[in-house]
């Protein structure tokens, strides 16, 4: 079951980032939810409380080029995990896989001893089509 949430907006904020667990969303998706919920709520809020999420271990959050909308997942208890591998996210439906598995290993062993380079995984995102969407093109 969730947990409780002070106020209304954080609940709902809450809802809406469970139920959208399998992509990445952003504080405008937020807010536009928060408005189809007759809940008005400051920006700065929203993004206050996603970060109060990220630092609590829930919610991830991937840095965005310079001029972009940082994005977020919810993950549960699960960013600890996410530290030791690649997310890959689908550019046609927006899902995210979390690659966890043991070329991981293999990938970070490589880019270490051939290119001198420590992967930083958490926030890290490889763009492309899944296999659901790459049929339907």
């Amino acid at each position: 079951m969730a947990k409780s949430y002070s106020t209304i907006s954080n609940t709902k904020i809450m809802k809406y980032m469970e139920e959208n667990r399998d992509r990445l969303v952003t504080v405008s998706d937020v807010e536009k939810y928060l408005i189809s919920e007759n809940i008005e709520v400051n920006i700065s809020t929203i993004y206050r409380f996603l970060n109060k999420l990220c630092n609590g271990g829930e919610v991830i959050k991937y840095v965005a080029k310079k001029g972009e909308m940082s994005s977020f997942q919810y993950v549960g208890q699960g960013a600890d995990r996410c530290k030791n591998h690649i997310h890959l996210q689908c550019t046609g439906c927006g899902s995210v896989i979390h690659l966890e598995c043991g070329f991981m290993e293999e990938i970070k062993s490589h880019i270490m001893g051939h290119h001198g380079f420590t992967l930083q995984c958490e926030s890290s995102v490889l763009y492309g089509l899944c296999k659901k969407c790459k049929e339907g093109a």
